[in-house]
């Protein structure tokens, strides 16, 4: 059952942020809803094929990704405002999303190992808080525990304030930047690759 709204006004510094375990898989569910985060996408789409996608989007795709939670993966974050989720963000080492090899933006830009940061998920009524922001930082302190000496990701720079949520679900470039994110690539007008390294 989806948790209760938290009552209380929103505070950024009051964020929990967490793995997502099988024990927290109903939260991330909540935080989804039917409609799998957008479009039945269930975080799967830089996880498989294309065709494989398309062909079991929505109750499919949620099979596949709770079965990766419930074998200990912990393929992301979950933000948290008191016991209520209102965040999630995908980190997981970059061989994770075979998708990412086969974007001409997102190509590799060289052969380091790296952890990347592909997605994230935000209810309209908690955009434009600081969630993003603190999910990027929580995640660079994840991967750094598991060895990571790179974190990459491929955010949108939209040139104006007008495009939908939903169309930058890879993240903001404004909110890696201030996380001490830099850019190493740029293949589009609008999509920097960047990267936060351990010692710099």
């Amino acid at each position: 059952m989806p948790r209760a709204q938290p009552t209380e006004p929103f505070d950024p510094g009051r964020l929990k942020v967490l793995p997502l375990t099988p024990e927290r898989w109903p939260d991330l569910e909540a935080l989804f809803g039917a409609k799998g985060a957008v479009g039945g996408c269930w975080c799967m789409w830089w996880r498989i094929p294309r065709a494989e996608y398309n062909r079991q989007v929505g109750e499919g795709n949620r099979r596949l990704f709770k079965g990766i939670v419930e074998r200990g993966e912990e393929p992301g974050l979950l933000a948290y405002q008191d016991d209520h989720p209102v965040g999630w963000c995908a980190v997981a080492p970059r061989e994770t999303f075979p998708g990412l090899e086969n974007s001409r933006i997102m190509k590799r830009v060289d052969e380091q190992p790296v952890w990347s940061i592909t997605c994230f998920f935000i209810p309209r009524p908690y955009r434009r808080r600081g969630i993003m922001l603190r999910l990027v930082q929580e995640a660079v302190k994840f991967a750094r525990e598991r060895g990571a000496a790179i974190v990459e990701a491929y955010p949108h720079e939209p040139r104006d304030e007008t495009v939908p949520g939903e169309f930058v679900f890879t993240g903001l470039a404004s909110a890696f930047r201030s996380a001490g994110f830099i850019e190493v690539a740029r293949r589009s007008e609008t999509r920097p690759l960047m990267r936060w390294s351990a010692g710099e």
